[in-house]
């Protein structure tokens, strides 16, 4: 008797507990989220306080060793050595060349999936747009060294004309990014113009307007916010890459090749230069949260 009393009473507790969690979504909500958000704090924002703190630290000439002293050194050498601005320089320049050619890129492609292509073969061709993402990034990578390398597939292509391809270096570290990271641009684009209402455009058209009007002053506009938010994924990923530019750059240097070179012989150095991608990405963010990007991803 007294275990069936027990049992009941567990179950009367569960049943309450239930109750009190129906009647307060919010509440149901804070407890369904807690252990991924603790997870991502303890990860992420704990690996982001380490990166800045250790930013201010310094490393022993003579032997390696990091010194865990307050110093704003590492700063300093940074915004006053030359290369290291021109590398920064460089660095933001390439994401935002592979973000504006994404979008020039990426607005026909969507188009006419999302308004030209018969209904029926849309869902194939986004798949056929994602599958690359399926592919490895590395084999990506380097059937794109063997395409820009001399005598590949660019030379081949161009020799007709009398040109050779681009070689090895900066152009084509921006068109192997871009290739990369295309499918990121296409799909908020494509989902804009899918949603994009017909009757608005039959509107415009008899009202007057022509192709070139309707776009600017329709289309655009509501695209708009969707081309911010695939510039987000465009210019983040540009900008953190380091594994392009070693494999294509020839002896392009990026903010991630310096990271990658200073992480073992210096260490504080190399966290000073992962902050500033952290800090440029937030305010990209913040420029383009104007536009309603963030409220698209």
């Amino acid at each position: 008797m007294a275990t069936d009393a027990n049992a009941a009473a567990g179950r009367g507790s569960v049943r309450r507990l239930a109750g009190s969690l129906h009647r307060r979504p919010r509440l149901r909500l804070a407890l369904l989220l807690s252990a991924p958000l603790l997870w991502l704090a303890v990860l992420y924002l704990g690996s982001l306080a380490v990166l800045f703190a250790s930013a201010f630290w310094t490393t022993n000439s003579f032997t390696s060793q990091v010194v865990r002293v307050w110093t704003t050194d590492n700063f300093h050498e940074l915004f006053t050595t030359p290369v290291f601005r021109e590398v920064v320089v460089r660095s933001v320049g390439v994401a935002l060349a592979v973000t504006a050619l994404c979008a020039v890129l990426a607005f026909p492609v969507a188009f006419y999936t999302a308004r030209v292509a018969r209904p029926r073969w849309r869902p194939l061709l986004v798949v056929a747009i994602l599958t690359p993402l399926w592919a490895s990034y590395l084999v990506k990578v380097y059937a794109w060294r063997l395409i820009l390398s001399q005598g590949g597939l660019a030379d081949w292509l161009l020799a007709p004309f009398g040109l050779s391809g681009p070689g090895f270096g900066l152009p084509a570290t921006v068109l192997t990014l871009t290739y990369l990271w295309l499918p990121y641009m296409i799909l908020p684009i494509h989902t804009a113009l899918a949603q994009l209402p017909a009757n608005l455009l039959d509107a415009s058209a008899d009202l007057g307007a022509r192709a070139g009007r309707t776009f600017r002053s329709v289309v655009l506009p509501m695209v708009l916010p969707s081309v911010a938010a695939g510039s987000v994924f465009t210019f983040s990923l540009s900008l953190g890459d380091y594994i392009t530019v070693q494999i294509v750059g020839g002896k392009t240097q990026l903010i991630g090749n310096l990271v990658y070179s200073d992480i073992e012989l210096n260490l504080p150095m190399a966290a000073a230069l992962g902050t500033v991608p952290v800090v440029v990405i937030v305010l990209y963010l913040l420029a383009i949260r104007r536009t309603g990007a963030l409220n698209s991803l």
